[in-house]
């Protein structure tokens, strides 16, 4: 095919996925240049992230429960996108097994990517996960997985990629499961190489300076997490360091406290959490994505979200796999 390749995005949350897509933004003073990708469909059962996302594309992510959305309502495309939640998968004990779900919810929510890309039938499809997903239910759910993928006509492959090795200043691993319909592409096909590897970007590169008071711990938080009989083991969320890429950011930062595992900064002898802006930036969004929710819903967002710069590499690979097999 010639021209730009249509892009659908499922689970789309405030965009990190969708902005890697497409490109044509800067992080760190490093350019993204535009892919020939356009965005034609973009959906997220979450209506305040929903409107985040809508504050940053031109187009209209829909508030849309998946399990209801009709495959024909989905514009056609070339690139099916998706970080489904993985939550609820269980391998049932069935003779043979099958991958099940505990609840009607988000254990279903794999199945329905799946019946989209059936239906549709995209070139290529780009699933993102927790690095879990590969040891979940004792190691025996992710083959299942990437036999659905199969199922659904696609030639599968998957890598755990860290974000800090390709210039996101950021621990963040993440299981990357990309499928093609053509053999040929496939085989084309490459993950990404490292970029940073081994000169990683430091979170000193994204840190702001003259932080509101309200982002800083109370002497009486600290007091508590250093009476704490874990204060000892329970290092992960202590203060980063600065000159180092950060621990993984999650969904719930909004309630980060100094005894839990989240990433916490010491600023000029006392501590803090990150504010939605460092968020952004240990994600790679860039600075002209505009933070418009609740505090809350910035920090679950971002949170959730794909890192749009380590989208952005994996993008470039596909659309070489499938200019290359014109």
């Amino acid at each position: 095919m010639t021209g730009q390749y249509k892009v659908a995005s499922l689970f789309s949350g405030c965009g990190g996925m969708d902005l890697g897509c497409v490109g044509g933004f800067e992080f760190l003073g490093k350019k993204y240049k535009k892919l020939p990708t356009k965005l034609v469909y973009a959906m997220d059962f979450d209506e305040p992230i929903c409107n985040l996302y809508n504050s940053n594309f031109d187009h209209i992510c829909n508030v849309q429960d998946i399990n209801t959305l009709k495959s024909e309502e989905v514009p056609d495309h070339d690139i099916l996108t998706g970080g489904f939640p993985c939550q609820s998968f269980s391998v049932v004990a069935q003779n043979p097994k099958r991958l099940g779900y505990k609840d009607s919810v988000k254990g279903k929510l794999f199945f329905e990517m799946c019946r989209i890309l059936r239906d549709k039938q995209p070139e290529v499809f780009v699933a993102e996960n927790v690095k879990g997903l590969l040891s979940a239910n004792k190691g025996e759910a992710f083959p299942l997985v990437l036999q659905e993928f199969k199922n659904a006509g696609y030639h599968v492959t998957y890598k755990v990629l860290n974000a800090s090795e390709y210039g996101v200043p950021q621990k963040r691993e993440r299981v990357f499961i990309v499928g093609f319909r053509d053999k040929i592409c496939f085989e084309r096909f490459h993950f990404p190489k490292p970029t940073t590897k081994g000169h990683e970007v430091p979170i000193s590169k994204i840190l702001e300076s003259n932080v509101d008071e309200k982002y800083f711990f109370s002497q009486k938080a600290v007091d508590g997490m250093l009476k704490s009989k874990n204060s000892k083991t329970m290092n992960k969320g202590r203060a980063q360091d600065v000159n180092s890429p950060c621990n993984t950011v999650g969904a719930h930062l909004a309630k980060v406290s100094l005894n839990s595992t989240d990433p916490v900064l010491m600023d000029n002898g006392r501590y803090r959490m990150f504010t939605p802006r460092e968020v952004a930036r240990i994600q790679s969004f860039p600075d002209s994505f505009e933070l418009t929710g609740s505090r809350t819903t910035n920090y679950k967002a971002l949170g959730n979200a794909v890192a749009p710069v380590m989208m952005w590499k994996v993008t470039q690979e596909i659309i070489k796999a499938l200019s290359n097999n014109e």
